[in-house]
């Protein structure tokens, strides 16, 4: 779900910092550009998760982890959660910006600068960070060391499966929505027109639901250094 949620960086994200204000001071940047926001952040955050975060999670639990690795990807999902919360707030305040303009099919850009859309990619960046770095580090202490590479090509084939989903979700949402007649969600010439804030809030109760089955599971799991362990 994580991986779905990370999809709508390279669509919708894009189409609406389109309908925005993109200039940075006499740079007018690119939306097809805004992707690059999330490497960015991560290429901040890296060094701060490695330097800051893990340090006082060790000094806090009194344990070399620190952070266990289930424990970082449900930090992630966490983030995804609030990533798709603060993309369906910015959705809703972009849309009244539009109507403030009386006039919701003019091609003109808002008033409203594209850098609102960045919130919703530090939250993602952030929340792909902590949970690629749980994964691939589970992965490589928990699974068989015949198995990591097969681990490790299951974790990239979740991402594909992620981006289908998106689709798949996309595809359904406005089938369910266009029932009786009704205006599709996700479907016209004009963004103004879409009920994105909606599907942004679906996929928020959705990741909340992802979280609260992989709670379900994590809490169940027993570490397989702590049964070697308790073995010896």
């Amino acid at each position: 779900m994580l991986n779905c949620c990370l999809a709508q960086l390279s669509t919708f994200s894009v189409q609406q910092a389109s309908t925005m204000n993109t200039n940075l001071g006499n740079l007018k940047v690119p939306p097809a550009s805004l992707p690059v926001f999330p490497v960015i952040f991560i290429m901040i955050l890296a060094p701060v998760y490695n330097h800051v975060i893990l340090p006082f999670a060790r000094k806090l639990t009194k344990s070399e982890m620190g952070i266990t690795h289930l424990q970082r990807i449900g930090t992630g999902l966490v983030l995804s959660i609030i990533a798709m919360a603060v993309a369906a707030l910015v959705e809703t305040k972009r849309k009244r910006a539009a109507m403030a303009m009386l006039d919701e099919a003019s091609p003109s850009p808002l008033r409203m600068t594209f850098l609102w859309i960045a919130m919703q990619y530090l939250f993602l960046g952030s929340a792909d960070l902590f949970t690629l770095a749980g994964m691939m580090e589970f992965f490589f202490t928990e699974t068989p060391s015949s198995m990591r590479s097969l681990a490790t090509a299951l974790s990239w084939a979740s991402l594909a499966m992620g981006y289908y989903l998106s689709s798949v979700l996309v595809h359904i949402v406005n089938d369910v929505t266009s029932l009786y007649g009704n205006r599709p969600w996700l479907i016209g010439s004009n963004l103004n027109e879409y009920h994105l804030e909606r599907f942004y809030w679906l996929m928020c109760v959705l990741s909340c639901l992802n979280f609260l089955h992989y709670l379900f599971w994590a809490n169940r799991y027993k570490y397989r250094s702590l049964v070697i362990g308790h073995a010896n």
